[in-house]
């Protein structure tokens, strides 16, 4: 990572954390004032169940900004594996400001854990194939870049980031932009550095696709036989054109949709249905 995008992260990092600490702590955390001035406090950070574990520059700046005399000692990198019970970090400082960071640190790090732990569990399921895991822009409000960050740290990689950095032609698109064939074309003259890619519902539309000239096709809900004849229709007209396979993937079936030979798969539910990792937050008075 470059000088200037580690500054971007941490710029991103430090206002995600800004927006958690003011819906939470708003002007002052009235419970924490029960505890004595000064009180200092050990808190043990434990994973309740295997992950892993992502989220550690949120977790760390929660403190940072809440009281910078708070140490944070990690027992994991970033990426790791921890198992269940394991020791994750321990955190000394303030009793006060460590009970006032405490839900908003771990709701980074379950949430974040959980993103990166699905990711992973994907990519070993199709370890082997030619296939690539990707997320899509099914995301958090708010927290996406925080989420395609865990996806990477799970070992995926990530769709495009947004609706500026590349071009996904749907069924609404096709329509109003006077078909396949039509609107390909205009895509293709508005950028020659952004990847064009087109949704295909049936093997004619793929194939009229294909000789229009998309850079990738996304192949929606086809059938792992359907998917099979698509990469042989692909090897056959353009085999630079890459294929996407999207809709109804599970763990129980990505393997078998791997096999086929598509270049890439695409699961929403890496970022939309996951759930949250059990960590816990022990304090030692």
């Amino acid at each position: 990572m470059t000088t200037q995008n580690q500054d971007s992260f941490a710029n991103y990092v430090a206002s995600s954390i800004k927006v958690a600490l003011a819906e939470d702590v708003g002007p002052g955390d009235l419970t924490a004032e029960l505890i004595p001035v000064g009180q200092q406090v050990q808190a043990r950070v434990l994973a309740r169940e295997a992950c892993i574990l992502c989220g550690r520059p949120w977790f760390d700046e929660v403190f940072r900004q809440l009281d910078a005399s708070i140490t944070v000692d990690w027992q994991i990198e970033e990426g790791d594996r921890a198992v269940a019970d394991q020791l994750i970090c321990t955190v000394n400082g303030p009793a006060r400001s460590v009970l006032t960071g405490e839900r908003t640190a771990l709701n980074f790090l379950q949430l974040l854990s959980a993103t990166a732990s699905t990711a992973h569990d994907y990519v070993e399921a199709i370890s082997g194939t030619q296939a690539t895991i990707l997320d899509t822009r099914k995301t958090i409000p708010g927290l996406r870049l925080a989420q395609k960050y865990a996806v990477r740290i799970g070992g995926a990689q990530n769709h495009r980031i947004g609706l500026y950095d590349a071009i996904l032609i749907k069924e609404n698109h096709i329509a109003s932009g006077g078909g396949i064939s039509k609107t390909i074309g205009t895509a293709l003259q508005l950028s020659e550095d952004v990847l064009v890619e087109i949704e295909a519902e049936t093997l004619d539309e793929m194939q009229e696709a294909l000789k229009a000239g998309a850079h990738r096709i996304l192949l929606d809900n086809f059938s792992t036989d359907g998917l099979a004849t698509a990469v042989r229709l692909r090897d056959e007209m353009a085999p630079d054109i890459t294929l996407e396979a999207s809709g109804g993937i599970t763990l129980d079936n990505v393997r078998a949709i791997a096999a086929t030979g598509v270049d890439y798969i695409s699961i929403g539910a890496l970022t939309k249905d996951v759930k949250a990792i059990d960590l816990s937050m022990q304090f030692e008075w």
